[in-house]
């Protein structure tokens, strides 16, 4: 029989280097002077399924600090929550920063982390004549606005010619994108995570693209910069970025464990969590902030002002905090 999740020698010997560092990482905070942070309390922005169960699953979650987690299941609220002081740490993709910068935002983006783009979809529905991004046009087509899905969508409509104005498009929330494409009121949807699971598993629907080679695949950590200016706060977001980033290397070589426990929080099956994994793009990882992601993201920023999302230019490089890299520098490929 097959392993169920096969692994390539050279996965093998990144997984072998990348511990390797975590560990002297580890030793030389370790000859550091302690800091005790037991008096330290972490607010930190998770999505059901997320952060909080990979902690606990990979080893992680005995933290010397407290953390009260609060579920908040789009990046937009994250930094919402940020802004307004209710939050230290937070996640999303790049495009909620995008409107942070213009608006000029109280938040910082101190690390990326790497996930699949195969799970960001654009689904014809599986009774539809659609079989391209070009039959797109006069068809009612869902999504998100102002995430990874309007980006997208975006990008694959002028790459076949077409803009937002040559479809129906009907903004929705991810729930209620699901509903309506259920129900035949949608043709095409552009989705990401467990709907566009669901939809696939539950109602047959067919992928016509993914988000591979239209998205960077970086997903911006956020972070409150009045934690960032406080030693002890600052000491506890270093320690949990290290200990998120063990967990995300994690991932790749033991991911049962981690669809046992993201299903237990979302009651999503563990097979269909199992088949995500199996078909992704890419490892799951979390590193430091560079200049490739810097400029990525900017390319984000203006295709939005082109396509008329903005009202104006943003700017996104000032929200880049790179103190972080020493911490989470990774081994050379």
């Amino acid at each position: 029989m097959k392993p169920e999740f096969p692994l390539d020698r050279r996965r093998l010997l990144q997984a072998a280097a990348a511990w390797s560092a975590m560990a002297a990482t580890g030793a030389a905070q370790a000859a550091a002077p302690a800091r005790d942070l037991s008096g330290v309390t972490l607010r930190v922005g998770t999505y059901k399924g997320l952060w909080r169960p990979l902690l606990t699953a990979s080893g992680q979650a005995d933290t010397p600090y407290k953390i009260d987690w609060r579920e908040l299941n789009n990046g937009v609220l994250h930094i919402e929550a940020i802004n307004g002081d209710a939050l230290d740490l937070g996640s999303g993709s790049e495009i909620p920063p995008v409107f942070a910068a213009r608006q000029k935002s109280s938040v910082k983006l101190v690390a990326v982390t790497h996930e699949d783009l195969n799970n960001q979809a654009t689904l014809a529905r599986k009774d539809s004549p659609i079989r391209s991004i070009a039959d797109f046009k006069g068809k009612r087509v869902g999504y998100v606005r102002a995430t990874t899905s309007h980006y997208y969508l975006a990008r694959q409509l002028a790459e076949a010619g077409l803009s937002f104005s040559d479809i129906q498009a009907v903004s929705l929330t991810p729930s209620d994108g699901l509903s309506a494409f259920a129900r035949g009121d949608l043709d095409a949807w552009a989705i990401y995570g467990y709907n566009g699971q669901l939809a696939r598993t539950q109602y047959g629907a067919r992928t016509i693209k993914t988000g591979v080679g239209y998205l960077s695949g970086n997903f911006p950590i956020y972070a409150n910069p009045r934690a960032l200016d406080d030693a002890l706060r600052r000491a506890a977001l270093s320690d949990l970025l290290q200990r998120l980033q063990r967990s995300f290397a994690w991932i790749n070589g033991n991911f049962l464990a981690y669809a046992r426990a993201q299903s237990a929080e979302t009651r999503v099956p563990v097979g269909d969590l199992v088949e995500l994994f199996n078909g992704r793009s890419g490892d799951y990882s979390l590193g430091p902030v560079t200049d490739a992601v810097v400029r990525g993201h900017q390319q984000v920023a203006d295709t939005f002002l082109k396509i008329g999302v903005l009202d104006g230019p943003a700017d996104v490089k000032p929200l880049w905090d790179r103190s972080f890299e020493s911490v989470l520098r990774l081994p050379a490929a």
